[in-house]
């Protein structure tokens, strides 16, 4: 303890005039009470209304602190958060003026928190005082309220489940993505696999509600609403409710044919009644392969006029192009919609290739992927020829405007090599594991996707697998110039906030 001001005095002579101090005789400056330091810190304590111990609430599972009266925190050791939580436990800290306040370092184990502080308060006659001293806090173990619901199978209020009744779960991959980008997930409780999709837990109806938004914006969905009756106080006439949304994707993925009713034909400028699904994000993109006319269905316009995929990707069938010729002069179409000047129009000739050099008929079709297939490379295509396809509309087309087969994309051999040599990951929900094989197949065609579409792969986070070298930077570098890659400029840094990890995948 220490003078930190004992008045003020006028003139020179007063400056140098001494006194002795009425305790202990020693020559001191002149103040109120004639007693030196030394003295004073003996007869004074300014810190004698503030407690020297405290408590402190900690939850082992969330690793959370309270923070009176209800709220949980996170904070780290020597933080300013945990900092801040200790001076609002300590009472009496109104009475002084606080100047310095720190952490005194202590086993991270010993359950204690030592708080080192230095105060300022007047005594008598307007002397001020300094002061140091330290606060020691007993960390204490409490189940936090979320937690105790957690550990009693009760620990959500709303649920959100995600459904998509489709074959391919590619559009549910583009959903778990774009989750992680924008971070929809930061306020859930725990996320499960479902058979179908996945559940979204948590324990307000705000965030649930939040995160049907998010959903609504970027994929065409319908979502119906429901709650249950938990508890009733007839006392206090207070509901307890759990509430569910239930959301619907369309059942259609990237990659899948489609075949129109005539009343959506018309309402999306007359396009082919068989369409190609290019994209599926806040609208389904279609594409005629024969015309490259294109088309939207809005998800209110889908529920409305609801269809399904007449062919999947796990139908397509591998053929070899022994002829193309590109047509330069698009002729005039009925269909009035927008057209694709990114697609070439071309006329075909393909050969299957497990019949190839046994079977020399050749089987001829039109293709929007004129500006990619060279005669002799391999594409991917649906036999409408020899399928058997149970559909209302598809039946009702004359078989003669319907075209043998449609090429769907250009294959790229040695897939598993490409597969394993990928020098990119993505980042995955934090849910249970799922050892289904049908969704391993579908991840990695959705990665196929990823590397083959330039557009698709902008809206995603792609980052660098650090456990791969000899990334390429830029298409001149890689060892086959035609194969699909992601370069380095294209991919993210892998950084880990807050020591929280994703699982890789």
């Amino acid at each position: 303890m220490e003078y930190v001001s004992a008045g003020s005095s006028s003139g020179p002579q007063a400056a140098t005039m001494q006194i002795l101090c009425c305790s202990c005789g020693t020559l001191i400056d002149p103040n109120p009470l004639n007693t030196c330091a030394a003295c004073l810190r003996t007869q004074v304590d300014i810190t004698e209304n503030i407690p020297k111990q405290g408590t402190l609430l900690f939850c082992r599972n969330c690793e959370r602190y309270l923070n009176p009266p209800n709220d949980w925190i996170t904070a780290s050791l020597e933080s300013r958060e945990l900092l801040s939580l200790c001076l609002k436990r300590i009472k009496g800290l109104k009475e002084v003026k606080l100047v310095d306040a720190g952490f005194i370092w202590t086993e991270p184990h010993s359950k204690r928190v030592k708080v080192k502080l230095t105060v300022h308060a007047e005594v008598h006659g307007g002397i001020v005082l300094e002061q140091v001293f330290v606060v020691e806090f007993v960390v204490n173990n409490q189940m936090c309220d979320d937690c105790h619901r957690h550990e009693a199978k009760d620990f959500w209020k709303c649920m959100v489940q995600v459904r998509q009744k489709a074959s391919n779960k590619k559009t549910l991959y583009y959903m778990e993505q774009m989750i992680l980008k924008h971070k929809a997930h930061d306020n859930t409780l725990g996320i499960k696999n479902a058979p179908c999709g996945l559940d979204f837990f948590f324990t307000g109806e705000n965030h649930a509600r939040k995160m049907v938004d998010f959903l609504h914006t970027i994929l065409p969905l319908k979502f119906t609403q429901s709650k249950k009756l938990i508890s009733h106080d007839i006392h206090s006439n207070e509901y307890n409710y759990k509430f569910t949304w239930v959301i619907e994707i369309v059942p259609i993925s990237k990659g899948s044919l489609v075949c129109l009713s005539k009343k959506l034909q018309q309402s999306s400028g007359n396009i082919s009644p068989i369409c190609l699904v290019q994209n599926v994000a806040t609208t389904v993109h279609l594409i005629d392969p024969i015309t490259a006319q294109m088309a939207d269905i809005s998800g209110q316009t889908y529920f409305r006029y609801p269809f399904l995929p007449i062919c999947d990707p796990k139908q397509l069938v591998q053929y070899t192009v022994m002829d193309i010729e590109i047509i330069k002069e698009r002729k005039t179409f009925p269909g009035q919609g927008p057209v694709s000047y990114k697609h070439v129009i071309a006329d075909i000739w393909l050969v299957k290739s497990s019949e190839l050099g046994i079977n020399d008929s050749t089987i001829h079709t039109k293709t929007h992927l004129g500006h990619l297939l060279r005669p002799g490379d391999e594409v991917l295509g649906f036999d409408l020829r020899d399928s058997v396809i149970n559909n209302d509309d598809f039946e009702k087309l004359n078989p003669d405007n319907v075209p043998d087969v449609i090429v769907i994309k250009k294959h790229f051999p040695d897939k598993d090599k490409r597969r394993r040599m990928r020098k990119w990951k993505l980042k995955r929900l934090p849910k249970e594991a799922d050892g289904d094989t049908d969704m391993e197949n579908d991840y990695n065609e959705f990665l196929d996707d990823l590397e083959e579409d330039p557009d698709m792969r902008m809206r995603v986070n792609i980052y660098k697998d650090n456990k791969k070298q000899q990334i390429p930077v830029d298409e001149n570098d890689m060892d086959d110039p035609s194969a699909p890659q992601i370069t380095l400029e294209e991919m993210l840094d892998d950084l880990v906030i807050n020591d929280v990890e994703m699982a890789d995948a």
